[in-house]
């Protein structure tokens, strides 16, 4: 089955709009998300997973030609397609050239045309993608090897994309298809995960798989937050109703009606405002902060904790009703260093993001820097991983490669320790107690990577909880 692509069109041309539509936006290979005007195109190729970008410059108003200009920078990878009339034809020439659109259009656009240029643009650019994997691969001479097996990184792919989620492991790949599930429900989804696993991305990518995904999408962070204000910017206020409310406030669950809110460290609200989040989530109820009066607000929920809300229930931390309310779907982003497969992966991905960014042109990664990544725990994730590529790149020569100098010292210090054993012996006077000595310890280290989070810790060992509970005692684990 061939993957949907997605085309992004820029205009306010009812007419141009129907033309997309006909010859597009209907069909099971394509994906057309229409944006009024650059700012809002801009925002959603940070978001979603764009492979063609179509701008008209018909108006100045909608800021298509600076888009593009912008997206020649920001996202390469991605062709530009520019329409304009007879009468903009100079403006848009121009606009073409600056921004090295591949195509050129004068409206009126047939939909057969259309859908000819686009089909043609999104070839191209595969073409262009594939020789550029092979001029990497090919200027290495075989002798040197820093890249060792390259059949991983062959125009073959292997590389799967859920939005801006990037991976390659079966554990994530098992993920995104539960999370496609979720995106074609309404149920509110909840999403586990620690810090810099990407539970942000994944809440967007079920937003804009969904058929919400023309409506707004909010994100509200709840932690650290009062009572009085999470209130204020989730249900609104209005004027007068606390000092400094000089005016009448929306709110988010009423501002993105039709659409979806992210909540994100939904562990941290109080029990008092879990209240009021249960009886949204039963009514869809609204009251804003010092107003009698009621509004009703059809949203989705999409809520994310790096912290067991199973276990806070069970303490009495959060409300067993409002938990079962929230997990309509249960998604568990594994962290990083438990997926090893996503590391080569994921450094190419952004290798690819920041060289056009920052302007340099760096070839590619070796092989020894890739063994020292994977080796490497992560405990800030993708998100410190993302931070390390860019870094690298930042400082790597311009038309070379990334090799172990461009590395931050934590990592590079690594390869230092490459000849250390990974285990110390497995004690015991016979087979019996050797085996317990092992499962002791493999039990114990698997708590401490997930927190002691006994639900996540049972699902890796393929225990169930009573069984991981049976195995805590008889080995007399406690948590450090």
């Amino acid at each position: 089955m061939t993957a949907q692509r997605t085309v992004l069109l820029v205009s306010l041309d009812d007419g141009l709009i129907e033309a997309a539509r006909t010859a597009f936006g209907h069909a099971g290979d394509y994906r057309l998300v229409v944006c009024a005007d650059g700012r809002t195109a801009a925002s959603r190729l940070g978001q979603i997973e764009v492979h063609l970008l179509v701008a008209d410059c018909q108006e100045a108003a909608t800021g298509s030609a600076e888009l593009l200009k912008g997206a020649r920078v920001t996202h390469p990878q991605v062709p530009r397609l520019l329409i304009a009339t007879a009468a903009t034809a100079d403006h848009g020439a121009e606009a073409a050239l600056q921004s090295a659109a591949y195509l050129f259009l004068l409206k009126p656009v047939l939909p057969a045309q259309l859908g000819i240029a686009v089909k043609r643009a999104l070839e191209l650019n595969e073409l262009s993608r594939r020789h550029r994997v092979l001029s990497r691969e090919l200027r290495i001479s075989m002798d040197d090897d820093i890249f060792g097996d390259t059949e991983k990184m062959s125009v073959k792919g292997g590389v799967s994309q859920f939005e801006k989620l990037v991976y390659a492991s079966p554990r994530m790949a098992e993920l995104t298809e539960h999370a496609r599930q979720a995106a074609a429900t309404d149920l509110p989804v909840l999403i586990h995960g620690e810090t810099g696993t990407g539970k942000e991305l994944l809440a967007r990518a079920i937003h804009f798989n969904s058929r919400r995904m023309d409506a707004a999408l909010l994100v509200q962070n709840c932690g650290g937050m009062s009572d009085e204000t999470l209130h204020s910017e989730l249900f609104g206020h209005v004027r007068g109703a606390f000092t400094g409310a000089i005016s009448d406030r929306l709110g988010l669950f009423r501002a993105a009606e039709g659409g979806t809110v992210f909540l994100d460290e939904i562990s941290e609200v109080s029990r008092n405002f879990q209240v009021s989040l249960l009886r949204f989530l039963q009514e869809g109820e609204v009251k804003p902060l010092g107003s009698d009066s009621v509004a009703y607000s059809d949203v989705r929920i999409v809520a994310a904790s790096n912290r067991s809300l199973e276990e806070m229930v069970e303490r009495g931390e959060f409300r067993r009703d409002l938990y079962y309310r929230l997990k309509g779907f249960t998604l568990l982003i594994p962290p990083l260093r438990d997926r090893p497969e996503d590391i080569p992966v994921l450094a190419e991905f952004f290798l690819e993001k920041y060289a056009g960014v920052v302007g340099r042109r760096v070839m590619g990664i070796t092989r020894s820097v890739l063994e020292l990544l994977a080796r490497y725990r992560w405990p800030g994730n993708v998100r410190e991983l993302e931070t390390e590529v860019q870094r690298m790149v930042a400082v790597a020569d311009h038309g070379g490669y990334i090799s172990e100098r461009h590395l931050s010292p934590t990592i590079r210090d690594l390869a230092a320790t490459a000849g250390a054993p990974q285990a110390p012996a497995i004690e015991g006077a016979n087979l019996k107690e050797m085996v317990e000595n092992l499962e002791r310890r493999v039990v114990r280290e698997t708590l401490t990577r997930t927190r002691w989070n006994q639900s996540q810790a049972a699902s890796e060992l393929g225990l169930s909880r009573v069984g991981l509970a049976n195995k805590i005692k008889r080995y007399n684990l406690q948590a450090e």
